[in-house]
């Protein structure tokens, strides 16, 4: 019986001295540095991940661990409930805990991607598809299936996702920009349509969208939009054709080559202004905020007529007679 006695307890000395040896072991393996092959290397956390399938995407993304000493710690520590999908960082020096406590506090990489003013969505669209921390899920979708996907009454996606720069993490869905800069659109055009004046011939805040884009097109010069915003509400107002080139272009899609012939201007389209009267039937282009707000508090003023300077700036006239005369001066390059 005593022999059998030493011999449990020795059993229990030995399990004691090799479970201390295993979080003794585990407690050196958590607190130590992580061989990396570089400064920093990055990975992401798809959505729904399990704590072994982080591990494993680190290791797919040269950051050697132990996944299932990562799994069990990331468990026991009950920091996988803590975990959120995107895209994060290994950086020289971390060892599993530091990297497990920086994936727990959601301390993500960030980029940025920019859609320019005067953009249109199928210039998004191919930044969209270039960058590469933009995950891919859109494809070949069809405008009516992108945007009954984001909820909206209107089928043309062109004008609708505001111009601006998004801060996004690596694995980012190509959706979800889209989705940003639609709400955000429709929030600037709600808080700009709420600053309108009163005798506006526009009917919806959708019709200060379109007028906006081509005032984005037509000037860069900041001073000159609202300007140029009233000479087209000035033609709105009495039946007159807005006759504004870059609808033209729009209308002409691949077949714009750099230059508009008089047959151009001829061809019918829907968004040909020189053929159809009022606005065309969406915008041209994304429009920014101040476009928005020259399109909604445009300068009053008589003038019907604008013509480049060719130095950014434009020559304004009322009357068809005072056009020609800066068209000769401006474009044909003589006085008269």
């Amino acid at each position: 019986m005593k022999k059998l006695f030493q011999y449990f307890l020795s059993l229990c000395l030995l399990m004691l001295v090799l479970a201390g040896a295993a979080v003794g072991g585990a407690w050196v393996w958590m607190n130590r540095d992580i061989d990396l092959p570089a400064d920093k290397v990055e990975f992401i956390v798809s959505p729904g991940n399990t704590p072994r399938a982080m591990a494993r995407a680190m290791n797919e993304a040269g950051i050697p661990i132990w996944e299932d000493g990562f799994t069990w710690l990331a468990r026991l520590s009950e920091r996988d409930k803590l975990i959120k999908a995107g895209g994060y960082e290994a950086r020289r020096g971390d060892s599993p805990w530091t990297l497990l406590e920086r994936l727990a506090r959601g301390e993500m990489v960030q980029r940025q991607l920019t859609f320019l003013e005067g953009w249109t969505y199928q210039q998004m669209r191919a930044a969209l598809r270039a960058n590469p921390d933009v995950k891919q899920t859109l494809g070949d979708i069809s405008d009516d299936a992108l945007m009954e996907k984001l909820g909206s009454d209107i089928k043309a996606p062109e004008g609708l996702f505001f111009p601006d720069t998004y801060v996004f993490t690596p694995g980012t869905t190509d959706f979800e920009i889209l989705r940003q800069a639609y709400q955000q659109g429709r929030q600037v055009l709600a808080a700009v349509w709420a600053k309108r004046q009163d005798d506006l011939p526009l009917k919806t805040p959708y019709e200060a969208l379109v007028l906006a884009s081509i005032v984005e097109k037509e000037t860069g010069h900041g001073p000159e939009r609202t300007r140029v915003a009233g000479v087209f509400v000035n033609r709105l107002r009495i039946g007159m054709m807005l006759q504004t080139d870059p609808t033209v272009i729009y209308g002409m899609g691949d077949r714009y080559q750099g230059r508009i012939r008089r047959a151009d201007l001829q061809a019918d389209t829907p968004w040909n202004t020189y053929t159809r009267a009022g606005l065309p039937p969406t915008p041209i282009a994304a429009a920014g905020r101040a476009a928005l707000l020259a399109a909604v508090q445009p300068e009053r003023h008589k003038y019907l007529y604008f013509v480049s300077r060719g130095n950014g700036t434009s020559e304004f006239s009322a009357n068809l007679s005072e056009h020609n005369r800066n068209v000769a001066r401006y474009i044909l390059g003589r006085n008269q």
